[in-house]
């Protein structure tokens, strides 16, 4: 209904939207959710109750402001507009099936692919926006859900955008070396009225050892060793599941999952501590994660956390354009944008972009600040758009999408004298539109190169 996604004659620029929450008919090939085509839209538009006629409402306000800063019109107010303001839209509203943030990947899975078939079948180019992360991963794009849109995104004219995340300042992050034969104590704070949280724990799969819970009134777990694999242990209303997992066929890491869940009410506040007891070390890297922030707050926390690998997923997976959030008043890298690895061939922001109380569309009409780096990523989405218009549908670069899209806005990237790039929290620099066309333009021109 927000002005900003309706053109000059008041219809919608909407040409799907796949409400995953709502009952109904799905998408062909879907088996949930309702679809609606763009004239159902305008008719909802038209009509003295719009939502009888498609109940579809962005509830919370985060995927219009996002939408409204990669290609709102402005209508409301031309100092708003958005990046690519004529482009055309598709519009998924994630579900959730099952149990953890597992269950909600497998609807945005479900999401990118209804998206990339809607656009080859409509035979346009499309970027996608994937304002959205989470923790529970290795972090190194080798999980089903990262392996599955780096695959995807081959598919069709494709660019898929993702923001680093939120938690370079929530303390959600540790890793530690361990030894042979020791003990190694991890401490961390649970806050008060958090009904369930989880440790992700990934180790080298040859390396042997046990641990245990220690809760916050001194009750331990017991130790836990390969030989338990799954083990529960009740204490008043609250279930701890710890599992040692396999390898998959999508990595060689093995992860130690701890699922702390209370049947009604919290789980116990305070300081747990998690210990290493350990047998045959071989490499003894461990990295460990909290949930998000939005999850369990940034008060549940490590006491010594590490800021670096602290992007989300899937802006880990390998073919995304990883963007970090920086504060365009002052130029520096806002405090909880997702850091990378320190390491070279570990994930790295690509670009960054602005990311604090930026002004966007919001849900009921109007504009207000939001801040985030999910309000980074769809100002690289609306510049991967203008660019895949300039390269594909203008037919200058036909292959303007994907890595080389990508390529390009790297190149392009502002990056100051006296700071090394790519680095782990701007990568290439920040985003500057301008500079990468300019750079189009001129491998455009040059030489006698033929597109095949």
């Amino acid at each position: 209904m927000h002005p900003d996604f309706r053109k000059a004659d008041g219809k919608s620029r909407i040409l799907y939207l796949w409400d995953q929450t709502v009952a109904g008919t799905p998408p062909d090939g879907f088996s949930g959710g309702s679809e609606y085509s763009n004239e159902q839209i305008d008719q909802a538009i038209q009509s003295l109750d719009p939502y009888s006629v498609v109940p579809s409402i962005d509830t919370g306000g985060h995927g219009t402001a996002v939408a409204g800063i990669a290609a709102g019109n402005g209508s409301e107010n031309p100092d708003n507009i958005g990046v690519a303001p004529e482009s055309d839209l598709i519009v998924v509203k994630i579900g959730q099936r099952g149990f953890r943030p597992f269950a909600r990947t497998t609807e945005l899975m479900r999401a990118i692919k209804y998206v990339i078939e809607k656009s080859r079948q409509l035979n346009q180019p499309v970027v996608i926006n994937i304002s959205f992360g989470m923790n529970d991963g290795s972090h190194r794009g080798d999980s089903l859900f990262e392996t599955y849109i780096s695959d995807i995104s081959s598919e069709w004219k494709t660019s898929i955008v993702v923001p680093t995340g939120n938690e370079a300042a929530a303390g959600h992050h540790y890793s530690t070396k361990l030894r042979s034969d020791s003990v190694k104590t991890v401490e961390f704070f649970v806050a008060n009225e958090i009904s369930k949280c989880f440790l992700s724990v990934w180790k080298d799969f040859a390396d042997i050892f046990s641990v245990e819970m220690v809760y916050p009134d001194g009750f331990s777990s017991g130790i836990i060793s390969l030989e338990n694999q799954i083990r529960n242990i009740r204490v008043g209303n609250s279930v701890m599941t710890v599992i040692y997992r396999q390898p998959s066929h999508y990595s060689v890491r093995q992860e130690i999952s701890f699922n702390i869940q209370s049947a009604n009410g919290s789980i116990p506040s305070g300081l747990w501590k998690l210990r290493f007891v350990t047998a045959s070390i071989v490499n003894g890297k461990v990295e460990i994660w909290l949930p998000t922030v939005e999850e369990v707050t940034s008060s549940t926390r490590f006491t010594q956390p590490i800021e670096t690998m602290t992007m989300t997923i899937p802006s880990t997976a390998r073919k995304v354009i990883k963007v970090a959030g920086y504060n365009d008043r002052i130029g520096s890298i806002a405090e909880f944008s997702g850091i990378g690895s320190a390491e070279e061939a570990e994930p790295r922001p690509d670009v960054a972009a602005p990311a604090v109380s930026i002004l966007a569309p919001k849900n009921g009409g109007g504009y207000d600040a939001y801040t985030g780096t999910s309000m980074a990523a769809p100002f690289v989405t609306g510049s991967a758009a203008l660019m895949m218009q300039w390269g594909i549908v203008l037919k200058n670069d036909p292959f303007l999408y994907g890595e080389r899209l990508k390529a390009f806005l790297r190149l392009g990237a502002n990056r100051r004298q006296n700071q090394d790039y790519p680095n782990a929290s701007f990568g290439y620099g920040t985003l500057c539109l301008s500079n990468t066309m300019s750079y189009l333009e001129r491998y455009k021109r040059g030489g006698d190169h033929q597109w095949l």
